[in-house]
């Protein structure tokens, strides 16, 4: 089926329908787990499949919560939690180069590029097809006309919350008592890196409380808005 024709079909459908579609017509598809959003979607795709591979990032900077968080959704669900971790020699040789947290003065686009983008290349490079808990709500600068499907590279990325709010991802995460990230306990809506992640004030967009020492709208971290040409330059230096 074309890209656009299945926009048309899955577009007015719920997350679960849009997953069991994506599970039932891809066998190298996984799902990318980091946040609330995504255990939430783990926790539909469970119920429809037994046997889902899911992926993480470890960036090696993240907070200790969101550490005992992914065993705890490990166990939950009885999963095999893949972990991909970033190239210990281009953190090296960042860190010994620019220090620690150069990024708060050089911006996040480096370190996130080693932590975050190339540990991802790896994780999508056997795939067909991968899952994300992206919303359109949550970065209107970046993600407002997001599809809950969409090429992505070689690859189809599903996004079956893309027309949740995050009010409804919560309803879904209280209503069937899915495990969650204790830092959301303090104040915390979207979690990263321990270094680059603070509690929001009220009032404040979520995604206020990411990179909170930069200016502009856009807050992302790169795997999502670069990742096309990424995947197609790595290809090329192969």
């Amino acid at each position: 089926m074309e890209i656009e024709e299945l926009k048309r079909k899955l577009s007015g459908e719920e997350p679960q329908k849009i997953i069991e579609y994506a599970l039932n017509n891809y066998k190298k598809i996984a799902i990318s787990f980091s946040g609330a959003e995504d255990v939430a979607l783990i926790d539909m795709a469970t119920k429809i499949k037994g046997d889902v591979n899911i992926f993480t990032l470890d960036t090696g900077r993240l907070h200790p919560e969101t550490y005992e968080f992914l065993d705890r959704v490990r166990d939950h669900y009885n999963i095999n939690l893949k972990t991909y971790f970033p190239d210990a020699h281009a953190v090296e040789q960042m860190v010994n180069k620019k220090g620690l947290f150069s990024f708060y003065q050089d911006g996040h686009e480096e370190c996130c590029g080693i932590r975050k983008v190339e540990p991802l290349e790896r994780a999508l490079s056997s795939l067909d097809a991968w899952v994300t808990g992206q919303r359109r709500d949550s970065n209107p600068a970046s993600r407002a006309s997001l599809p809950v499907v969409q090429k992505s590279g070689r690859l189809i990325k599903f996004n079956p919350v893309a027309n949740w709010s995050l009010k409804r991802v919560w309803e879904y995460i209280r209503e069937n008592r899915v495990p969650y990230n204790e830092l959301h306990k303090r104040g915390f809506v979207s979690v990263g890196c321990a270094p680059c992640t603070r509690p929001i004030l009220p009032g404040q967009h979520e995604r206020e409380g990411r990179w909170w020492w930069e200016t502009g709208e856009r807050k992302e971290c790169g795997i999502h808005l670069t990742l096309a040409d990424s995947l197609s330059t790595t290809r090329k230096r192969k």
